[in-house]
């Protein structure tokens, strides 16, 4: 209850904010999450002005007899045709973890991203933002 109170100040504070470039988005990784190998399916809505973004976010770890749903946040800088990079926080159950991000440009909204942080690693695509 308490990250999800903090998602929502989040939003609230952003929803009020004029951004240069925003965006609906949507990701798909394999992860290692909540102590649980599987993969991560999620969609998030991103602000941003003059190459930073705030990208919040919500998702699912599906893993073989294990389900759970996610939210998050993250907070970024393009650099400008070579990476995005960032750190962000993913709050799942009890569970609130920091991370580190990386995403790498294939085509101009297609992107292959890392996370890793303690106790969470993902890769995979993102497509929009």
């Amino acid at each position: 209850m308490k990250g999800s109170t903090i998602a929502l100040a989040a939003l609230l504070a952003l929803g009020g904010a004029t951004a240069a470039s925003a965006g609906i988005g949507g990701e798909a990784y394999g992860a290692r999450a909540d102590g649980h190998w599987g993969g991560e399916l999620g969609a998030g809505y991103s602000f941003g002005t003059a190459g930073f973004s705030l990208t919040p976010g919500v998702g699912v770890l599906v893993a073989n007899d294990y389900t759970r749903a996610y939210g998050r946040i993250e907070a970024a800088y393009q650099i400008p045709a070579v990476a995005k990079i960032g750190a962000g926080v993913r709050i799942s159950g009890d569970h609130t973890r920091p991370y580190g991000t990386v995403a790498l440009p294939l085509l101009p909204k297609l992107a292959l991203k890392g996370n890793a942080g303690p106790k969470y690693y993902a890769l995979g695509l993102t497509l929009g933002y």
